[in-house]
């Protein structure tokens, strides 16, 4: 290993110094790219005002073409736009080509014209692409996207633009047979350092935009909102190390294709953009009920075949070339790489068909849950309760499958494995009678539907709104905020006060002398007015209303009253009716009395 490092540091070493050599002898390599234009009979002038001519011709009809696609049609959609601008693409190369046809007089010259007509062409199919991505990633509740992605974007066209023009320059300098030095004096100087500097200082300058665009709408992930966050120092790292891979190799003599550096760096920019404009996409797709399951489930498959184009497109540029000088046969790993793409999209599909039915079915239960976050914690149906842990079962055994798959894809024999894993499960089943006991304690918990997520149980050992359930255990949120997390055989007993309704017995102490008829008469009207509340009157099930005397104590009269009362709303409704009780005492002479505090004989 340290005999490797040290012949790639001689190595490094020998191709500074040879840069540096022809970096000196860029005078001579001059007069011999001006001895090969004369040799030509072409004026550099000349070649300059034509290629300026043709990329000027080939822009116009671009453009001109696309607006006048967009104007004959009030349908303003992607794809309407899209076709025009393949449409405008292919009449703008036909102009160009016939353009650089009738303008050359050698091959040499017609070569380089149709090589300048190729590139403002992909610098407007790749700037259309990238803005309509970039401006539809942002989220849709977001106010005026396009003001504030039009910094990027504006940032992003410099940096490509110059990107593609240098890139232009260097296959003209190649073609006229430019020597090293002015080659990699117009590759770094004029190329390279200039469009890495404009890409950085586009991504710094618009990072606040970033952000929000890879973040996407609420409620996000976790991950995805720390993705957001650290995504503009991402690109701008990206880019220094792309930057400094690029010089090493063409420092060790093995130049990296500029087309290829410009488009994987366009795809690790534009690729998390291009998921959230996808993912809200099919988040309206999820949310549309005239879209059937698998529709959706494909919207949502759509995110995992972007990423694996991506990756291809990135092996193949970057990949390929490497299993080439390895010594790989190309077709058998392009066909085990096929195999495993086919597979994860299946999986894929499989996997959001479950996410689908499992976030309909939330949103069936509570209608409102992408705008208050707040009703995650609302206490939900029984279906809405297994639906999750059904679709955590189902999805786990998706991707159990899938690797198996992959294995068996790569001629991995699976077989020794399965049976493995089967005599450690069993091994598992008997000597782990804990874990059985939880599973199978749980099962019958939810088939007897004893609790659901949401509502709030007591146990033999806590108490809390249940907030997790998972297979062989449930967490309880106390409502002081600790967590606990009880596992099915060890519950017990459990007390549901989140079922049906619920009574509440209220108790007060009076004088002796206290009128009971008046008493019972302020109740009454107490329990009318809280029933005419429209904030408490949709979850109170009966009126508050006075039981009389309960008991007599220590020379008071313990009244008590009752309301009756949807599970888990009597708090307001208790709130509401004490202060009621308060105010119609204070009114009306009547007082409460404490309770007496005895003391013990040992005190005494």
């Amino acid at each position: 290993m340290i005999t490797g490092v040290g012949q790639i540091d001689d190595r490094l070493v020998a191709g500074l110094h040879s840069r540096l050599t022809a970096l000196n002898g860029i005078s001579a390599e001059f007069q011999s790219l001006r001895d090969a234009f004369s040799a030509a009979g072409v004026s550099p002038f000349l070649l300059i005002f034509q290629i300026i001519l043709v990329v000027a011709l080939v822009g116009g009809v671009f453009i001109w073409i696309s607006r006048r696609f967009r104007r004959a049609t009030a349908d303003r959609s992607f794809w309407r736009r899209f076709f025009a601008g393949v449409a405008a693409a292919i009449l703008a190369l036909l102009a160009g080509f016939i353009a650089a046809r009738l303008l050359s007089r050698t091959d040499l010259e017609m070569r380089t014209l149709r090589v300048w007509t190729i590139f403002p062409v992909a610098g407007g199919i790749t700037l259309f692409t990238l803005r309509h991505v970039l401006m539809a990633s942002m989220p849709p509740a977001f106010p005026k996207p396009s003001v504030h992605m039009a910094g990027l974007v504006r940032g992003l066209s410099i940096a490509i633009g110059w990107a593609l023009v240098g890139i232009g320059l260097i296959a003209t300098l190649h073609l006229w047979g430019a020597g090293p030095g002015l080659m990699d004096l117009a590759g770094t100087g004029l190329v390279g350092i200039p469009a890495f500097l404009l890409f950085v200082i586009a991504v710094w300058r618009n990072k606040r935009t970033m952000v929000v665009a890879v973040a996407g709408s609420r409620p996000r992930s976790h991950w995805r909102g720390r993705l957001a966050k650290a995504w503009p120092a991402i690109v701008i790292g990206f880019l220094l190390v792309t930057f400094c891979t690029t010089e090493a190799a063409q420092t060790l003599g093995m130049p990296i294709p500029g087309s290829a550096i410009l488009l994987t760096a366009l795809i690790f920019i534009a690729t998390p953009h291009l998921d959230t404009m996808i993912s809200h996409w099919a988040q309206r797709g999820l949310e549309s009920p005239s879209t059937s399951i698998a529709a959706a489930a494909g919207m949502q498959t759509a995110r995992f075949a972007i990423l694996v184009v991506m990756l291809a497109l990135l092996e193949t540029l970057w990949a390929t070339p490497l299993a080439v000088g390895l010594g790989f046969g190309l077709q058998s790993v392009a066909t085990n790489v096929f195999d495993m793409a086919l597979i994860a999209l299946g999986t894929a599909f499989l996997w959001n068909v479950i996410g689908t039915i499992t976030g309909r079915a939330l949103l069936a239960e509570v209608p409102t849950l992408g705008a208050n976050p707040e009703a995650l914690s609302a206490p939900r149906s029984r279906l809405g309760t297994l639906v999750p842990l059904l679709s955590g079962v189902g999805k786990s055994t998706i991707l159990a499958l899938a690797m198996l798959s992959v294995l068996v894809t790569i001629g991995v024999n699976v077989w020794p494995l399965i049976t493995g894993l089967s005599v450690f499960g069993l091994a598992v089943g008997f000597g782990s009678q804990t874990l059985v006991k939880d599973v199978v304690s749980g099962l019958f918990f939810l088939i007897d539907d004893a609790f659901r997520f949401g509502e709030y149980i007591e146990t033999s050992g806590a108490k809390g709104t249940v907030e997790k359930i998972s297979i062989r255990s449930v967490s309880l949120r106390h409502q002081r905020g600790a967590l606990a997390t009880i596992p099915y055989g060890q519950i017990g007993k459990i007390q549901n006060y989140s079922r049906d309704w619920v009574i509440e017995k209220l108790m007060f102490r009076v004088a002796f002398d206290t009128d009971v008829e008046l008493v019972r008469k302020l109740f009454k009207k107490i329990g009318q007015d809280v029933a005419a509340d429209p904030e408490v009157a949709e979850d109170l099930l009966e009126p508050f209303k006075s039981q009389g005397i309960a008991e007599v104590e220590d020379g008071t009269l313990v009244i008590t009253a009752k309301f009756k009362a949807k599970a888990g709303k009597q708090t307001m409704i208790r709130r509401a009716v004490m202060v009621a009780v308060h105010r119609a005492f204070r009114e009306n002479g009547i007082h409460a009395v404490s309770k007496p505090i005895t003391s013990s004989p040992a005190a005494a």
